[in-house]
């Protein structure tokens, strides 16, 4: 079975015969000739789905989700206009009228701001943890659909997921696994009872801060299905476009997340001695409460992601300081591309998170989250240590 860096190249399976080329092609066609000249009948995706407009198959798009199917170890994927895209997607399949959903509290912002928006429709949220000994106590009986994050946002916890998927599956509630931060090269939450994994493609498997995307790994065909339905009823499927800027960007997937990773350590140490830095989050430092975890579950053993995150001593006046002081690090979101970004989390993945949320998680004013990028380790290093002086 090919190694997942072989995968992230060839996984797309594409080659035309009549011309020898073996890398899928940009198809910007909005409509396919419907139905088929040739037979008659409807003219259908190599899995089955009517083809006859670019909402519901492409087949550009079609090459990156075999991608990441292989990378994730699962029977199919979806890939869709955005991470938050698949999120919606999700919820519309998996949750009715009176159905309960438990978040974990640490988790992107607008993950749980759907949620809690679904109470319109009588859907309750409930948000738990964010250990997982707190989280598996609020899955109880009549709970349909949990969500969790391998590697929580912003301050890189690590949970259990084998003991989460065997509590849902104790309760029969389903179980989504936001692997974003950690990328099917650390983690597959399918192989460990997940019914979904799902990642931001914008992050990590674009890899270069110029596109937006997201994609949903899935087992069984029935859940499939449900899922295509909803990406083409909501119009969320990934462009064309997008989806050729992806299949660029996932072949190199290996050797930037490896190097990533390795800057993340370097700075983790750098910082967590630094005398201006009153604490540093990463489960690759050995003190970390959450490195014995990060070994059990990680594939790669020695890789801890590429982020992390610190505060400053000082509150919140010094770290808006040392954001306006960084030069070759951007003070910018996201993460997983190419360039650093150092980021303020109060201002956007946990804005919409509530104060008293914050307060309990650890969230505090004097934050910094540092998602790391490709360039040398000694002039990231440079650039931090100006900042910071």
């Amino acid at each position: 079975m090919p190694k997942p860096s072989t995968d992230s190249i060839h996984g797309h399976d594409y080659y035309d015969v009549e011309t020898g080329a073996f890398r899928v092609p940009l198809y910007l066609s909005t409509i396919f000739e419907h139905p088929d000249r040739r037979t008659g009948e409807a003219r259908k995706s190599d899995r089955g789905f009517e083809q006859k407009y670019s909402r519901e198959e492409n087949r550009t798009v079609r090459g990156f989700e075999r991608v990441i199917a292989k990378l994730e170890k699962s029977q199919e994927a979806l890939a869709f206009s955005s991470g938050m895209g698949g999120i919606a997607a999700v919820y519309l399949t998996a949750l009715s009228s009176g159905d309960t959903v438990v978040i974990t509290k640490e988790s992107y912002g607008t993950t749980q701001d759907l949620a809690l928006n679904l109470s319109k429709l009588g859907i309750k949220t409930v948000l738990a943890g964010p250990d997982t000994e707190d989280f598996i106590q609020r899955i109880k009986p009549g709970v349909v659909l949990v969500l969790v994050e391998t590697i929580t946002n912003p301050l890189v916890r690590v949970v259990d997921i084998p003991a989460i998927t065997k509590r849902c599956k104790e309760v029969g509630a389903r179980l989504v696994v936001d692997n974003t931060f950690a990328t099917p090269l650390l983690y597959r939450p399918l192989e460990h009872g997940a019914w979904l994994s799902v990642h931001s493609v914008t992050k990590y498997i674009g890899g270069h801060n110029d596109i937006v995307g997201g994609a949903i790994a899935v087992n069984d065909p029935l859940d499939l299905t449900e899922l295509w339905e909803f990406r083409r009823r909501l119009g969320s499927i990934m462009g064309p476009f997008e989806a050729f800027l992806a299949l660029r960007g996932v072949a190199t997937l290996k050797v930037r997340f490896d190097l990533q990773c390795k800057n993340a350590l370097a700075l983790a140490k750098y910082l967590h001695d630094h005398p201006k830095v009153e604490a540093v989050y990463y489960p690759g430092l050995k003190d970390n409460p959450y490195h014995k975890m990060a070994d059990k579950l990680f594939l790669e053993k020695g890789l801890y992601g590429g982020v992390l995150s610190f505060k400053v001593k000082g509150g919140k006046q010094k770290a808006i300081e040392v954001l306006k002081r960084i030069r070759l690090v951007k003070p910018s979101p996201s993460l997983g591309g190419t360039e650093s970004l150092l980021n303020y989390p109060l201002t956007s993945a946990s804005k919409t998170i509530s104060p008293a949320v914050r307060k309990e998680l650890g969230i505090g004013e004097n934050l910094l989250r540092l998602a790391l990028g490709l360039e040398d380790i000694e002039d990231l290093q440079a650039d931090l240590e100006q900042a910071l002086r």
